[in-house]
């Protein structure tokens, strides 16, 4: 008789060991902040993109500490461009609360480190499976895009029964050993092998016991979100210009671009002539602003919506010198490592 066929989690273990990753920058240590912070910037973002924030963050912040102790405002601006940005803000609340409330040491079991701001289940699984060994299942998107392509899941991850059987699978499917070695090999899996688009199923090494391949239905698993419309909202946007430097306001910690620095903004629904929206902006911040020149509208698109940005230049031609509370003048030449969202600064770079 022929051997065996290796289990789910075995054959995992096997490929991981001789294909996987092991050579990414947060690999290789016990150290729990540092694995928190790869998971959390690791969250619906690509490795390549993650990784020169990840070592921005670690040359700027070397330890829990030093990150509790920073302010946000910095926090953000390193974050800036990373998107999600509530990530940042729950960074930054997790790492004091490590402080206040754990004295400086990250909790060892993931029931623990799921209480803290910004950790959910499978990210609290996979910081104590890899700083503490601890057995625990994760089911991040790569995880449960092989878990429903292998066991033939159906229906949309997102939906509460569909996630309870795929919470299910990952706690069966977890072996008794080795469960760093699956636990990597599951991400490396997804990642790398098992794709959204064009997986390479003739590199998969549980190819043969896969549903969705056997069935030849890996493109219609797992089941996509249900269609819905995504509405298209509008704004218009101020780039007050004065000495080089641009006017630009601390948006409110809740909505989008929270705590991130912004133009002057106004929702178009219910919004008057521009000039209407310039003088308003002149009278908060004391400043006698000139004509308003139109710039090239865009859109850009967020998980749920789409935000078309109406954009407007006009001159200071006098300033009261500081800006008022909860606004700064920024040079122009500090945009591109400002605190900005995405699509402002590529908007005020571009005006430069």
């Amino acid at each position: 008789m022929g051997a065996a066929k290796p289990g789910f989690a075995e054959a995992i273990v096997e490929w991981q060991r001789r294909a996987g990753r092991h050579d990414l920058p947060w690999q290789g240590t016990r150290d729990a902040y540092r694995i928190w912070l790869s998971e959390v910037m690791l969250q619906q973002t690509q490795v390549s993109t993650v990784v020169p924030y990840y070592l921005g963050f670690l040359e700027a912040f070397p330890d829990v500490s030093a990150l509790a102790g920073a302010t946000l405002d910095r926090v953000m601006q390193l974050w800036s461009g990373l998107g999600y940005y509530s990530r940042a803000r729950n960074l930054h609340r997790c790492a004091q609360q490590v402080v206040e409330r754990h004295g400086g040491r990250f909790p060892r079991d993931a029931a623990t480190l799921s209480t803290l701001p910004g950790i959910g289940r499978s990210t609290a699984a996979a910081i104590a499976v890899f700083a503490e060994g601890e057995r625990a299942a994760i089911l991040d998107g790569n995880v449960r895009r092989v878990l429903c392509r292998v066991f033939g899941v159906e229906g949309w991850p997102g939906e509460r029964a569909v996630e309870a059987r795929l919470w299910a699978l990952a706690e069966r499917e977890l072996p008794a050993r080795g469960v760093e070695s699956y636990t990597q090999g599951l991400m490396d899996l997804g990642a790398t092998v098992c794709t959204r688009a064009r997986p390479a199923c003739g590199s998969c090494p549980v190819a043969d016991r896969c549903v969705a391949l056997r069935e030849q239905r890996i493109a219609a698993l797992p089941s996509p979100r249900p269609a819905r419309a995504v509405p298209l909202r509008a704004c218009r946007m101020l780039a007050v210009r004065h000495e080089g430097a641009w006017l630009v306001e601390r948006r409110p910690a809740a909505g989008i671009w929270g705590g991130l620095w912004s133009l002057p903004q106004e929702d178009l629904a219910a919004a008057g002539p521009p000039a209407a929206f310039v003088d308003e902006v002149g009278r908060r911040h004391g400043l006698a602003l000139g004509a308003p020149v139109a710039a090239e509208p865009f859109v850009h698109a967020f998980t749920h919506f789409r935000l078309r940005i109406e954009p407007f230049v006009c001159e200071a031609r006098s300033a009261r010198g500081a800006a008022a509370p909860g606004a700064v003048w920024l040079p122009a030449a500090d945009v591109a490592g400002a605190a900005l969202p995405r699509p402002v600064k590529r908007l005020l770079l571009a005006l430069a």
